[in-house]
C-alpha cells in the first residue's frame, strides 16, 4: 500500500495506527498484516512500559483490582492440580493476585513485551517471567492445570491461534479465565466506549504517557474485538467446554471461562 501524502490521512488517528501496523480491527490481521500487526503491538507496549501501571490506576479508579479478583474466582472453580499460567502478563498485576491467591502453585507469566515483565517484576520476584508469544507457547502440550488472561486476547494478531495454543497447553479439566473488554453490544457500553474509552483514555494517554496514539488504540481494539457472546463461540470451537460468561460494572468488562 502507498504512503499517501494527503494531510488528512496524516493526521487521522486511524491512518497513524495503520501506519505503525497496529490494526485494531481483529478481521484485518491477515498474512503480512497479521505480523505487522504483532510487531507494532509489542514496540507498543514497550513504548508505554513505564507509565503503565500508573494509568491504570488513574483511568479505572481501582476497579480492574475488583475485576482481577473475580477472575481468580472463576479459576479456583473446580482447577485441577498443577502450574498455573498469566498469559499476555504485562506488568504483573494479575500475577502479583495470583501469587497471592495460589501462593503454592508454580506459576509462569508470558508477554512478548520484555519490558512490561521488567517494569513490574518486583510485584512477584518468584514468579518465572517468560518472553513468549501467546500463538506459539513454549510449553508442553497437556502441562498447564491453569491459565488467566488479563486484557491481551484482543491484542493478539490471531485470537483463535491464542485459543487453540490455550487448550493445547492445559491438562485435560484445565480452566482457562479471560478478563477482557469485549465488543459492546449494549446501549450503556456503547455509552461508554463513546465518552469514555474514545476520549477519555487517549487523552490521559497522552497527557501522561506523551503516547496518544497508543492508548487511541487500545480504545479502537475494543471497537474491533469479538463480543463476548461470539469469543464464548470460539472457545467451544476451539474445543473448550462448560463455557461461561459474565458481565462486570455495567458490561465495561467481562469474564469468559471455559475448561478442557
Amino acid at each position: 500500500m502507498s504512503l499517501s501524502t494527503d494531510s488528512s490521512a496524516r493526521t487521522s488517528p486511524l491512518a497513524a495506527e495503520e501506519a505503525l501496523g497496529l490494526l485494531p480491527e481483529v478481521r484485518s490481521r491477515t498474512a503480512l498484516a497479521a505480523t505487522q500487526h504483532a510487531t507494532a503491538v509489542r514496540r507498543m507496549f514497550d513504548r508505554i512500559s513505564p507509565t503503565y501501571d500508573l494509568l491504570n490506576r488513574l483511568l479505572s479508579l481501582g476497579i480492574d483490582r475488583r475485576w482481577r479478583a473475580q477472575a481468580l474466582d472463576a479459576l479456583a472453580l473446580d482447577l485441577p492440580e498443577g502450574p498455573l499460567v498469566d498469559l499476555c502478563a504485562g506488568t504483573l498485576d494479575l500475577s502479583a493476585a495470583i501469587r497471592q491467591r495460589f501462593a503454592s502453585r508454580t506459576l509462569l507469566a508470558l508477554d512478548f513485551a520484555r519490558d512490561m515483565l521488567v517494569s513490574g517484576r518486583k510485584k512477584t520476584p518468584e514468579t518465572l517471567l517468560v518472553v513468549a508469544d501467546a500463538m506459539r507457547l513454549p510449553l508442553q502440550t497437556s502441562s498447564i492445570a491453569g491459565m488467566v488472561c488479563g486484557f491481551g486476547m484482543r491484542n493478539l494478531a490471531d485470537p483463535h491461534a491464542g485459543l487453540a495454543e490455550a487448550h493445547r497447553v492445559l491438562k485435560p479439566s484445565g480452566v482457562l479465565v479471560v478478563l477482557e473488554f469485549f465488543r459492546p453490544t449494549d446501549v450503556a457500553t456503547r455509552i461508554f466506549h463513546a465518552v469514555y474509552a474514545r476520549g477519555v483514555l487517549p487523552l490521559m494517554g497522552r497527557l501522561v504517557s506523551g503516547d496518544g496514539e497508543a492508548y487511541r488504540y487500545l480504545s479502537r481494539s475494543m471497537q474491533g474485538f469479538l463480543s463476548r457472546s461470539e469469543y464464548e463461540q470460539a472457545l467451544r470451537d476451539a474445543g473448550f467446554r462448560e463455557v461461561t460468561g459474565v458481565q462486570l460494572t455495567l458490561g465495561i468488562a467481562s469474564i469468559v471461562r471455559g475448561v478442557k
